[in-house]
């Protein structure tokens, strides 16, 4: 294990304890609203039914965290949302890795189902590593271009 892996968490909402909830809202407010300066509704209802999967650096800061929610909640497939690689572990490839511990959990927790997310435009090229393909027009959701993408086969 190198110094730059992190301990990987994937539990319900319920099962977080404060210190936790703490730290994944605080992240999730560091970089959606502050970091994007954008102001919108974080606390949707959706973290209630989702799976919340945690990187956890060794001195206990929270690096990398991703909102897994079921089939029929946020979409007819499995959504994962929410993705954030922190600031200060940023170009260590824990982005790349997050979505590797996403993309295994959710096959995990839900076998053989799709995968969708709503990408910011931006990371268009990021999810295609993780062999995710663009099903939609850009759009904008709270400010900022997005699209959704999933893991089929493009037809």
């Amino acid at each position: 294990m190198n110094s730059n892996a992190l301990r990987w968490t994937c539990q319900p909402f319920d099962a977080l304890i404060a210190r936790e909830v703490y730290a994944l809202l605080q992240l999730r407010s560091e970089v959606f609203v502050v970091e994007q300066a954008c102001v919108f509704q974080d606390m949707d209802g959706l973290d209630l039914p989702a799976q919340h999967l945690l990187g956890w650096a060794a001195d206990g800061r929270l690096a990398a965290c991703a909102r897994l929610l079921p089939p029929g909640v946020k979409a007819a497939d499995v959504v994962i949302g929410r993705v954030i690689t922190a600031p200060w572990a940023r170009g260590q490839g824990q982005g790349h890795a997050l979505m590797r511990e996403a993309a295994a959990h959710c096959e995990r927790l839900w076998p053989g189902l799709p995968i969708t997310l709503h990408a910011q435009a931006r990371l268009e090229a990021y999810y295609r590593q993780h062999g995710f393909h663009t099903v939609s027009e850009p759009y904008i959701e709270d400010g900022i271009p997005h699209l959704e993408m999933n893991n089929r086969a493009p037809a």
